[in-house]
């Protein structure tokens, strides 16, 4: 594999769900706002990417997010991008409203732990996805790779594959092609897909793809108040109220 030789400028941060999974928490908070042991998740993703040298940092909200711009108050190098679609249509549209800024870029969900900040280093070789291996099953987006190239991604999980995490770096002529294609299929009506599928499954072939190893314990995603509680069992209560 050639020597790393892109570099990361800039960084966005996709905040505008409505966390539907995590209610009646959410209800109030939004996910990335939440506090889990006291600190927001999405202030583990901004030092992660601040300890990195990535200053430049859009995030992007919809659901409560007045409360999006009393957080960044005191934050460096935010920038708020508003997504009006976002109850509408899948995080297709959060990315689509912020296309302008993919290139050079690392794209992450606001809505993460991020314990190991060296998984956001800005260096990087090929476009990409921060990846686990994984041996058993799992039903979570699995790529099969050859010679550090991503060949195929499944759906539906499987085992004896990479895992793919929302993290993910691309070089501005990727960004750019990403840009194309964003606008290709959601002005044409493919709104309810996740942004991660144009380039993972509607234009694979035009992409070639890497990934940057993790651990599986550097990132938390947190999907349900149930793994919330498993490491903040402050929130069991709202288990009973669910």
């Amino acid at each position: 594999m050639k020597n790393e030789t892109h570099i990361v400028k800039r960084a966005i941060i996709m905040a505008a769900g409505l966390g539907n999974r995590m209610k009646p928490l959410t209800l109030k908070t939004p996910k990335p706002l939440v506090k889990v042991n006291g600190v927001r998740m999405i202030d583990t993703v901004v030092d992660a990417l601040h300890a990195n040298g990535i200053n430049e940092i859009y995030v992007v909200v919809g659901h409560l997010k007045e409360q999006f711009y009393q957080w960044a108050q005191d934050k460096e190098g935010i920038r708020i991008i508003e997504n009006p679609y976002y109850n509408i249509c899948n995080n297709i549209s959060s990315l689509y409203v912020a296309r302008e800024h993919i290139e050079d870029c690392i794209i992450l969900d606001g809505d993460q732990i991020i314990y190991n900040q060296s998984i956001l280093a800005p260096q990087f070789t090929l476009s990409g996805y921060n990846a686990v291996w994984c041996e058993g099953e799992t039903d979570e987006w699995l790529m099969k790779l050859e010679d550090g190239v991503v060949k195929s991604c499944s759906r539906t999980g499987g085992a004896h594959g990479w895992q793919l995490y929302s993290i993910s770096r691309w070089t501005s002529e990727d960004g750019k092609k990403l840009k194309k294609h964003l606008e290709y299929e959601y002005e044409r009506g493919n709104k309810d897909i996740y942004w991660d599928d144009v380039a993972m499954f509607c234009h694979f072939d035009e992409y070639t793809l890497g990934i940057r190893e993790m651990q599986s314990g550097d990132i938390v995603e947190i999907d349900g108040i149930d793994e919330l509680v498993a490491i903040d069992p402050s929130y069991e209560s709202y288990l009973k109220k669910d």
